[in-house]
């Protein structure tokens, strides 16, 4: 039997390393391809990021360039200040134009008598005079007079006034100016402002709302929505209610105050509202040192004009005969 001859160690070894040394410069080969392929990676990504940085700069500087090119728009020329006599003369224009606009104006509370505008007058704080409209022809129905007013349990009269809201405290003042007219005044509404304003729950605007228009007596009634417009129109600029009554008083003849009243709380209602005014679809603009100030679009402004002026129904549901809307709807019927 043959046997093969054992291969000398130092061969073996040899042929050992030589594996061991190709094995490890694969290796090396293997991992110096892999990081020259992550670092071409980067350097693609790194010029990607330079071209799109690069490309934002030239849109940047093309858009500049574009925009210093236009032509610049043209501010709004500074008005000028306005002497006293311009603004008086303004402010009778606005008057007069209003006149043209609102020759049905009138007080939007139904009432026939004074004791039931008074009411009225008292229940229209902090809510319309439309669901105060709403409201009272039930409560006249229970208490037409002051002698009725002051008799009435409180819890009842509540009931009957809820729908104006805040009416315990309105029920309050409505028995204690009912008792006040039944003990002072023989029951009826006294027909002076002094007068007036000692009644629970009265105050100037209200004692002119009934001066004005049941006794006949000129006086200037400022609710929100007049003071907001005489400070649009520039006649004041005051926030305080007597401050701002005093100041049109000075500007306008006692003759007109009333009137004058009506005209600017319709338009203030009907076109010069508190959030958007409609001043695109308003007739006095022209006479306005606040146009702008709400949509000046006239298609658009059109359509935010109220009441009669944008065919939805008045606040009264008894109005005067010269109303030229519809007349508002019962509380269970709106």
């Amino acid at each position: 039997m043959n046997e093969t001859p054992a291969k000398p160690a130092k061969e073996t070894a040899a042929k050992k390393a030589a594996t061991t040394k190709k094995t490890a410069a694969k290796k090396a080969a293997t991992k110096t391809a892999t990081a020259a392929k992550t670092t071409g990676t980067k350097a693609a990504a790194t010029k990607t990021a330079a071209k799109t940085t690069a490309a934002a700069k030239k849109a940047a500087a093309k858009k500049a360039a574009a925009k210093s090119a236009a032509p610049a728009k043209k501010a709004a020329p500074a008005r000028k200040p306005e002497s006293r006599v311009a603004m008086v003369r303004r402010a009778r224009r606005i008057n007069r134009e209003l006149a043209e606009l609102y020759p049905y104006a009138h007080p939007e509370l139904d009432f026939t008598n004074s004791f039931e505008l008074l009411v009225a007058t008292v229940l229209s704080a902090q809510t319309t005079d439309l669901r105060v409209n709403q409201t009272t022809p039930r409560l006249f129905a229970v208490c037409p007079t002051p002698e009725d007013m002051a008799a009435i349990p409180p819890e009842q009269l509540e009931e009957l006034i809820r729908p104006t809201g805040f009416f315990r405290a309105k029920a309050k003042s409505l028995i204690g100016l009912s008792t006040a007219l039944r003990d002072r005044f023989d029951g009826e509404v006294p027909g002076r402002l002094e007068d007036l304003v000692t009644l629970p729950g009265v105050g100037r605007k209200t004692a002119n709302v009934v001066l004005g228009n049941a006794f006949g007596v000129p006086g200037i009634t400022v609710d929100t929505h007049f003071g907001r417009l005489a400070r649009r129109f520039g006649w004041t600029t005051a926030q305080d209610a007597e401050k701002v009554e005093a100041d049109v008083a000075e500007i306008f003849p006692k003759s007109e105050w009333t009137m004058l009243s009506h005209r600017v709380v319709f338009h203030g209602r009907r076109v010069c509202h508190s959030r958007k005014p409609a001043c695109g679809a308003c007739p006095i603009a022209p006479l306005c040192p606040s146009y702008g100030e709400g949509e000046t679009d006239p298609e658009k402004a059109k359509k935010l004009l109220k009441y009669e002026l944008g065919g939805q129904p008045g606040q009264r549901l008894k109005p005067p005969t010269d109303y030229p809307g519809q007349p508002a709807l019962p509380l269970a019927a709106s």
